[in-house]
């Protein structure tokens, strides 16, 4: 004989969070390394955007580039992002004709990138070699973009594609895996509501 009672579970028990992070290996081509991590709403599975993206991405990348040196590459709209960092006393470096390079950015600066420039796509450097210049691959990246990775990324631990507005990052690397990337970015995002996931 079935029960009429009350067996509905606690509703707070079923609710998910509300953004989710998906750490997943791609298809690149052969001799290409790389991770995607998607940023989205847990429930309709659109990329976060605004502040929420920008905390959440601004505490995912010191999380992921831990102690090594750091830049960050933009090589289209590079005057908005002169006049971003002049206004703010930023040090920049100019790299190339159509690339400049923000050395060693901390977790606000980071925050204020990706709030500002949410509508562009710019990259992330992080190893030994972002510590010094790199003058070849800036000189790709001003004539080619951040395809200018694909040939460089071995020489740093990661390069980043960023595209706030998607919610996507590729990561390049040849020794993080989603494995590793999960491990380093959990406690950096525990303030935030958020799932992270490995599809597939």
């Amino acid at each position: 004989m079935s029960t009429t009672g009350n067996t509905t579970p606690d509703a707070s028990a079923l609710k998910l969070p509300p953004f989710s992070l998906d750490v997943q290996g791609l298809d690149l081509g052969p001799g290409v390394k790389a991770v995607g991590l998607e940023l989205v709403e847990t429930e309709n599975r659109e990329p976060v955007k605004g502040k929420d993206a920008a905390q959440i991405w601004s505490a995912v990348f010191p999380a992921i580039v831990a102690s090594e040196p750091c830049v960050v590459d933009f090589f289209s709209h590079v005057e908005r992002v002169r006049e971003f960092c002049k206004s703010r006393g930023v040090a920049i470096r100019e790299a190339a004709e159509r690339c400049v390079v923000l050395p060693q950015p901390n977790q606000e600066l980071l925050r204020q990138l990706f709030e500002r420039f949410a509508g562009e796509t710019f990259g992330i450097r992080a190893g030994k070699s972002a510590g010094t210049a790199d003058t070849a691959l800036e000189g790709e990246l001003s004539g080619r973009g951040l395809d200018a990775y694909q040939t460089a990324y071995s020489r740093y631990t990661f390069c980043a594609i960023c595209e706030p507005e998607d919610g996507w990052v590729t990561l390049l690397s040849e020794t993080l895996w989603p494995s590793e990337i999960i491990r380093r970015v959990r406690p950096a995002v525990q303030p935030f509501d958020i799932y992270i996931a490995r599809p597939n």
